[in-house]
């Protein structure tokens, strides 16, 4: 590439607006730690944003000293994930939103390829970079690896994690790709394609909120895309830890919730009393392991589901149709019973 061809390049790329919104609540701490390399890697090329959940500590005024150019939504209240969220960006007219954890270290030059996936394919409605974890850099990280699936019960997956199972980074995944749902860990979705299938569905208020919308992002034609030429490092667990009860509560609410929302046709109750019945294992898993919190949680999480489960459906009906969503049917099946524990063996 000539020295002309790169420098219309960077123009071309710089025409898209992006806005890097950091969601807080309470995260001081964390601010601390990671903003260093957002505002190193991030500043000169895109507008870094701090969306604050009613936060009770000095989380705000942090910002205000060290970051001044950080521009802060300040919130009322603590909608969660999705609400946080839903109302940090109604105002924002950025082409395009990058959703970040607060406890993500981000790489130089990390938005250069994401913007130039975006610019290339206008029918890319979301998309995340790879994502690794941040204390064992060598492996993929929980909460998105590279990129997202569900099986047909609606149990999710990454390639690089299966329940459990992490792989390290080989460059087994280094190939731009597409998957069915990106992580909101960092989650990059164009603005109009956001506001298009409504943001995201409040009633799930974390977790799964992003698979919903990646969901509804197909039922429009959109595609969800895998970036890996930027990685980024996830900590993970920085807000809830993962063996927390209400985390155990919402996962398996928001899993049901999904599949009661999203999938088309009569097959939706067949699907959700199978599943229903693979959560009754785990129950009685969690108390065979002396976790009774986590027991009471998925019971909690049943008996939530079927009071929601009618306007649930009511609302994925103006957009629902059929999907194959799934590649996996039962990922119970592979994992504990073929012992499968690889995404590329599934």
């Amino acid at each position: 590439m000539s020295s002309c061809e790169k420098f219309l390049a960077i123009l071309y790329i710089s025409d898209m607006k992006i806005a890097v919104v950091i969601l807080n609540w309470n995260g001081k701490s964390l601010l601390e730690r990671f903003l260093p390399s957002v505002m190193t890697h991030s500043g000169n090329e895109a507008t870094v944003y701090l969306a604050d959940n009613a936060s009770s500590d000095d989380s705000i005024q942090f910002v205000k000293d060290n970051y001044p150019e950080i521009k802060i939504i300040a919130m009322s209240s603590n909608t969660g994930y999705a609400g946080g969220y839903n109302t940090a960006l109604s105002g924002l007219t950025d082409d395009l939103f990058i959703l970040l954890n607060s406890d993500v270290k981000v790489t130089e030059h990390w938005l250069i390829p994401i913007k130039e996936a975006f610019l290339k394919d206008q029918n890319l409605g979301a998309a995340q970079p790879k994502l690794l974890d941040l204390n064992n850099p060598d492996y993929f990280e929980y909460a998105g690896a590279a990129g997202g699936f569900i099986d047909a019960y609606g149990f999710p997956y990454c390639r690089g994690r299966v329940f459990e199972s992490l792989e390290k980074d080989n460059g087994q995944y280094d190939l731009v790709t597409t998957a069915f749902w990106a992580s909101g860990a960092c989650l990059c979705v164009r603005r109009d394609a956001f506001n298009l299938v409504g943001g995201f569905d409040t009633d799930f208020f974390a977790h799964m909120e992003e698979i919903d919308l990646c969901w509804r992002l197909h039922h429009y034609g959109f595609t969800i895309g895998v970036i890996p030429q930027s990685s980024v490092y996830h900590l993970g667990g920085g807000t809830l830890p993962n063996m927390h009860a209400k985390k155990t509560y919402l996962n398996f609410r928001n899993s049901l919730f999904l599949l009661a929302k999203n999938v088309a046709g009569f097959t939706v109750y067949w699907t959700i009393f199978a599943r229903m019945i693979l959560d009754g294992i785990a129950a009685v898993r969690f108390l065979i392991q002396r976790k009774p919190a986590h027991f009471s949680a998925v019971l909690r999480a049943h008996i939530d589901f079927y009071r929601g489960v009618s306007a649930m459906r009511k609302k994925g009906q103006p957009y629902r149709k059929s999907l194959k969503y799934f590649k996996v049917r039962s990922l119970v099946w592979q994992y504990f019973i073929a012992r499968k524990r690889d995404f590329g063996k599934l």
